[in-house]
C-alpha cells in the first residue's frame, strides 16, 4: 500500500499527516481556543522527530518506528489491535446506551462509531478469514490431502 514511502518515513508520515489534520481543525475551530493548533502542531513535528531518529535504532522499538517488525512483533500489535477494537465496540455500545437513555441527541454519533467497528470487522473477516486450502482444525496435513479411497 505505501511501497513507494521507505520503511522507515513511513510512521513518522502518517503521524505527520494526522497530526496536520488535527492542527487544522483547531484552526478551523477558531474561537478563544485557536493557539491549540500551534501545540499540536509542534508536539507533532517533536513526535516525528522522535520516531524518524527511533526508526534507524537497531532495537525492538526501533523495528516498530521503522516498520520492519518480525513476526512475533506483528503478532503482538495485531492482538493489541484486537483488544483495542473490543474496547472501541463497547464503549461504542455503552455510550449509545447512556445517550439514549438520558434523551442526548447524540445517540447518531456512537450509532456511526458501532457501524464502522462492525463493518470493519466483517471486511477483516473477509480479508483474513480462513483459508479454503488449509486443513480444518484438529486434522492433519497428511490426512486432509489422502483421498478416501487410497485408505
Amino acid at each position: 500500500m505505501m511501497n513507494f514511502i521507505p520503511p522507515r518515513l513511513r510512521k513518522p508520515a502518517l503521524i505527520g499527516i494526522a497530526g496536520a489534520v488535527f492542527s487544522v481543525a483547531w484552526v478551523v475551530r477558531g474561537g478563544p481556543l485557536w493557539w491549540v493548533s500551534i501545540m499540536a502542531g509542534v508536539a507533532t513535528v517533536i513526535r516525528v522527530v522522535a520516531l524518524w531518529a527511533l526508526g534507524g535504532r537497531d532495537t525492538d522499538e526501533g523495528a516498530l518506528a521503522g516498520s520492519r517488525a518480525d513476526e512475533r512483533q506483528r503478532m503482538v500489535g495485531l492482538r493489541s489491535r484486537a483488544v483495542a477494537g473490543s474496547a472501541a465496540a463497547v464503549t461504542a455500545f455503552l455510550g449509545l446506551s447512556v445517550t439514549i437513555a438520558t434523551k442526548s441527541p447524540a445517540w447518531w454519533a456512537f450509532l456511526v462509531m458501532m457501524a464502522v467497528i462492525f463493518f470493519a470487522y466483517l471486511f477483516g473477516l473477509s480479508d483474513f478469514g480462513a483459508d479454503t486450502d488449509s486443513p480444518a482444525d484438529g486434522e492433519s496435513a497428511h490426512y486432509a490431502a489422502r483421498s478416501p479411497a487410497s485408505w
